[in-house]
């Protein structure tokens, strides 16, 4: 049920959330009907609802499929990065980011505030980010990239506010010199680097060579 002829229903299913992620980018939530989708599709409105419950359900999906993350596309090709420079190097391409993956996030971002059916799928997909960007930091944790005093769902929740501002705020609304914004980056991150040990109490070190 809900294939075109030919068609596997994994294939009905691709066709229909590339339809939907270009169709709420354009036209917003309120403003895309799902008749619309089915018809971008090339499928019925019976095939569309064969395999998404809802409009609600199609725009999260359609986000979780074709608007992944810059920092999980760059981790993907460059596993064995620092991932410190890893946020630089994402840091540095969000300020010049203008693409329909941002669009359709706003899209999602604004329903979402709205509607409740949409806040719900909204949740479970901005903790999967989360719950990823948070075991990230765990690893530079561990491998002592990052200072591991500092809370992983706290640096995770950093970037989630950088990469879903940068979808806010485009490039045509308000720009910054690439020179100046990486030297903002660098400095950034470099501050969440291990804490370097503090300077010896006074009388400490003579105290310690004179140990036996």
């Amino acid at each position: 049920m809900g294939r075109i002829a030919g068609v596997t229903g994994a294939e009905t299913r691709e066709r229909l959330l590339r339809a939907a992620a270009d169709v709420f980018a354009a036209r917003g939530f309120d403003g895309t009907r799902v008749a619309g989708i089915a018809a971008a599709a090339g499928v019925s409105n019976g095939a569309l609802y064969a395999h998404f419950a809802s409009k609600a359900d199609l725009l999260v999906d359609a986000l979780r499929t074709h608007g992944r993350g810059l920092l999980a596309d760059v981790f993907a090709a460059e596993p064995d990065l620092p991932v410190t420079d890893l946020l630089v190097l994402i840091g540095r391409r969000l300020a010049r980011r203008r693409d329909a993956r941002g669009y359709l996030t706003v899209e999602a971002l604004v329903a979402a505030r709205r509607d409740e059916d949409v806040a719900r799928p909204m949740r479970d997909y901005v903790g999967e980010r989360a719950d990823w960007l948070a075991g990230l930091m765990r690893v530079a944790q561990a491998g002592g990239d990052v200072d591991p005093a500092l809370s992983p769902d706290a640096l995770a929740h950093f970037c989630l506010l950088l990469a879903m501002g940068s979808a806010l705020i485009t490039p045509d609304l308000h720009a910054v010199s690439e020179e100046e914004w990486a030297a903002l980056l660098t400095r950034v991150v470099a501050a969440l680097g291990p804490a370097a040990p503090g300077p010896a109490a006074p009388g400490l070190t003579a105290q310690t060579g004179a140990a036996p």
